[in-house]
């Protein structure tokens, strides 16, 4: 993996920036979770509820530390690559409302995938990470179609493919271990 694009989109971040890369199943959009000009750049991007809430991404538990309250999250939200999982957690009284929507609790993925890790390791943070689609659309899992998509409307993208996953990642609520969206690998 080439590291001068993914220092160049830590930076882009860090700057208050939006940047879309590949994930476990699709291509993500994505900004620093406190970042508000820039999440509200993504919903304005994708035509998205602000309501619906964000999933925040890390490739380590620590980078989201500051977002959730939740005292073992080192043992409860492990990463898989065979089967990432989406854990909805209690949030922490720093995580921004634009981030919860509508909800009490926040969505957070120790994403399992080489390009998103690196990206959340070199911007050192957590990243909202929403499917790169306008709402209602298939959403991108390919560059030639995230270009068209996305091209102008996105400050960088980070090259890489997604995969493994053909489908969403598993949603699930931690304190009751309900699936609220199953994922398929």
């Amino acid at each position: 993996m080439n590291s001068v694009p993914i220092r160049r989109a830590a930076w882009i971040l860090r700057d208050g920036g939006v940047v879309a890369y590949p994930t476990e199943g699709v291509f993500g959009l994505g900004c620093l979770p406190d970042a508000a000009d820039a999440v509200a750049r993504i919903l304005a991007i994708k035509k998205r509820d602000p309501t619906k809430g964000l999933i925040l991404i890390a490739s380590k538990v620590a980078q989201l530390q500051a977002w959730i309250d939740l005292p073992d999250a080192d043992t409860l939200l492990s990463a898989s690559a065979e089967h990432p999982i989406t854990w909805i957690v209690p949030p922490s009284k720093h995580l921004p409302k634009w981030i919860r929507g509508e909800h009490a609790d926040v969505a957070v993925r120790i994403t399992s995938h080489a390009v998103a890790a690196a990206l959340c390791d070199a911007a050192d943070s957590a990243l909202v990470s929403t499917s790169a689609n306008l709402s209602g659309h298939a959403p991108a899992r390919n560059r030639h179609v995230l270009r068209r998509y996305f091209h102008d409307l996105v400050d960088f993208i980070v090259p890489g493919q997604c995969g493994p996953m053909t489908m969403p990642t598993e949603i699930r609520e931690l304190a009751s271990g309900a699936v609220l969206r199953s994922g398929t690998v």
